[in-house]
């Protein structure tokens, strides 16, 4: 398995673990046999759920008992120490022995024990937090989500690059189209940051990304646009929005069907193109972040992930590490100095 992309796992992170981990792993072993798991946690409970159901080529159990709880503050988390399952996945990729963390435990823990741990990528400043988004026409990464409140033009600059070379990644036939988030699609819109990241974008022709300029709320979807860019206090906003939408559909769709027994007959029959339209918008599936700008990816599951979440989230973390998102980056960064 010298070949293989190595997944460092965080076995005991978020609700349901590990047992929706395992099941994760278990499914998505089943139709990728490229990815060698390097799975910490507490082997008295993982080694029963995937004994016989994947072989032992394909993954290494680590044991550690100890975990950060999702109640922590990211200091407490840290400061749990160099033991627990978090800390111990993380450092496997800074000992070069794994390429990529997945992890669904406390987020804010996660990104300071990542920076602890892990450098980040020469010239960037930050690391963000990105996410895939459905669209009407596919896919876009959004970037930052929240974990940098306060931004600055170059770090705004570093996280299109990020973006578009994370789409470039995961979608390589597409060129990223990249435009930053405001209140409005005039350039004299929106403060003096994203109007300086603006005139920056906008006078330089980059051969890796189009600059499409400003997008509003109401356009994210739309798909013109796949790599949106803000800052995390603006993007997490964005992001909870957006959840609360989606869930506010399906209540209504819910309600709408078990209104009555015709109700309850239409569904039957268009049950196909309802249960398209959920998956698309469940977030326990399609709820993975990527922290990027590090020298190793890491990979943020909602810890309310089911078993194909983190199945997804093995493709994703596949992917970035198959595609080089990183030496993309770099390259990105090059070609803008020139």
């Amino acid at each position: 398995m010298s070949d293989s992309i190595k997944i460092a796992v965080d076995a005991m992170g978020g609700d349901g673990s590990p047992k929706k981990i395992i099941d994760g792993i278990i499914l998505n072993n089943k139709s990728n046999k490229n990815i060698f798991y390097k799975i910490f946690g507490d082997e008295n409970q993982i080694s029963g759920l995937i004994k016989n159901k994947v072989e032992k080529e394909f993954y290494e159990i680590i044991h550690t008992d100890k975990i950060i709880k999702s109640t922590d503050s990211p200091l407490e988390g840290a400061k749990r120490g160099k033991e627990t399952s978090m800390w111990l996945a993380i450092q496997s990729v800074k000992e070069k022995k794994a390429d990529i963390v997945i992890s669904a435990g406390n987020t804010g823990a996660l990104l300071v024990v990542a920076k602890l741990n892990l450098k980040m990528i020469e010239n960037i400043d930050k690391p963000a937090l990105s996410a895939l988004w459905p669209n009407k026409k596919g896919m876009s990464v959004v970037l930052d989500l929240g974990a940098n409140i306060e931004c600055s033009s170059k770090n705004l600059i570093d996280f299109s690059i990020m973006g578009a070379s994370l789409y470039t990644s995961l979608y390589p036939d597409d060129k990223p189209n990249v435009a930053l988030l405001n209140i409005g699609s005039e350039e004299l819109k929106g403060n003096e940051t994203i109007k300086e990241t603006f005139q920056i974008l906008n006078d330089k022709n980059s051969n890796n990304y189009n600059f499409a300029g400003y997008i509003e709320g109401n356009h994210l979807m739309d798909g013109d646009v796949n790599v949106i860019v803000s800052d995390g206090f603006t993007g997490n906003v964005a992001l909870k929005t957006a959840e609360g939408t989606a869930n506010m559909v399906k209540f209504f769709f819910k309600n709408a069907f078990e209104s009555s027994l015709i109700s309850k007959m239409g569904y039957f029959l268009a049950s196909l193109p309802i249960n398209t339209v959920k998956q698309k918008l469940d977030p326990s599936v399609h709820n993975c972040g990527i922290f990027i700008g590090l020298s190793a990816p890491v990979i943020k599951c909602h810890g309310n992930s089911n078993h194909l979440g983190i199945s997804y989230a093995s493709d994703i973390a596949y992917s970035l590490i198959e595609k080089q998102v990183n030496q993309k980056v770099k390259m990105i960064l090059v070609d803008n100095k020139d």
